[in-house]
């Protein structure tokens, strides 16, 4: 009787050698990240230890998790892995900001269904560089193989933060007032929302990706990764009074802002007091896209939103211009009264 052809993991489409290379190869890019809080050298333990004991009085754990949706998609059609990962931890570590939290670190999931090393080194490669852009430290994270589980040349990502803010210093809205003014600040783009729409409408124009809007070609501009807002923002939080914060997202200036206010109060927001992007302006022609879901869908311009008293608008706004980051004052808290609690002009 033969016996049966002997099988390995490799046969059963898992390369182990392929993701000890992948990890060999980024841990240049990790080690950038580390910060002094960080115990162990950072890479190869079961857990990454982080040190709050020398920076905190009362500390206050922040955490965050989010993925970068079907932008995925379109980084794969371009065969551009190197950003994607930035605009993974824009995602995570923005949102944490808005409780005025610094991240301290951040874990990522790589999942493929086979490990292409020089792809898997270019994504986290952009995972490490929005970690640097972040100050926090990739103190790691799991790359996992799954065969079937995933067509070839797919890969899928998720991210998870953890920050912290003295207890005295969170922010949780409870100080907005009415008559607090809005100072939007500048996206780089779509950011990571909207790309099932942002597909149908390229899809329906005809893919022209190596179209110029704005003095960039589309493909730049839907490509262009998330910003990160957490080192300014950090400095104006040291210097000003931020009543509350809003980081832009799904459900973008319409579900997204009105979140941290608190009830009776609402928001009025002058859709005129900033321009429309190019690339907004674009999709919105080429899909012939409701006003009210470019609203809901994209952030048009407008990626972080601050909450201040009227009377800090101007020394806030003189440090934004410093930090070289394009802002408006986009609307005000005012009464809700018996109507919407959310009025778009």
């Amino acid at each position: 009787m033969t016996s049966p052809t002997p099988l390995t993991y490799r046969d059963a489409g898992v390369d182990i050698d392929a993701g000890n290379e992948v990890v060999e190869r980024i841990k240049p890019a990790i080690l950038r990240t580390l910060r002094p809080e960080v115990l162990g050298g950072g890479i190869g333990g079961f857990g990454g230890l982080f040190d709050l004991s020398g920076k905190y009085r009362e500390p206050v754990l922040v955490s965050g998790t989010d993925g970068v949706g079907t932008k995925l998609i379109l980084a794969k059609q371009l065969n551009r892995h190197d950003s994607i990962g930035i605009d993974l931890v824009a995602m995570c570590v923005n949102d944490v900001l808005v409780q005025g939290a610094e991240p301290l670190f951040f874990l990522d999931y790589f999942a493929t269904g086979k490990l292409d090393v020089d792809t898997t080194v270019n994504v986290v490669g952009g995972i490490a560089r929005g970690c640097e852009i972040a100050g926090c430290a990739l103190i790691g994270g799991e790359t996992a193989e799954m065969p079937d589980m995933y067509p070839p040349g797919e890969y899928d990502l998720a991210g998870f933060t953890v920050g912290a803010v003295e207890k005295a210093r969170l922010i949780d809205g409870s100080r907005v007032r009415a008559g607090d003014v809005l100072i939007g600040i500048a996206s780089s783009g779509p950011h990571s929302n909207g790309y099932s729409l942002i597909r149908k409408i390229l899809a329906r124009a005809g893919n022209p990706l190596h179209l110029e809007i704005g003095g960039v070609m589309l493909t730049d501009a839907l490509m262009e990764p998330t910003r990160i807002y957490v080192k300014p923002v950090l400095e104006l939080l040291s210097k000003h009074d931020i009543h509350a914060m809003a980081h832009v997202t799904g459900g973008a200036l319409v579900e997204k802002i009105i979140r941290v206010v608190p009830k009776p109060l609402g928001l009025e927001i002058d859709t005129s007091a900033w321009p429309l992007p190019p690339v907004f302006d674009w999709l919105q022609r080429e899909g012939n896209v409701p006003r009210e879901d470019m609203w809901r869908t994209f952030n048009c311009g407008i990626g972080f939103v601050l909450m201040v008293p009227p009377g800090d608008v101007a020394t806030i706004g003189a440090d934004l211009d410093r930090l070289d980051l394009a802002h408006w004052q986009i609307g005000q808290v005012a009464p809700a009264g018996s109507g919407e609690r959310l009025r778009i002009s």
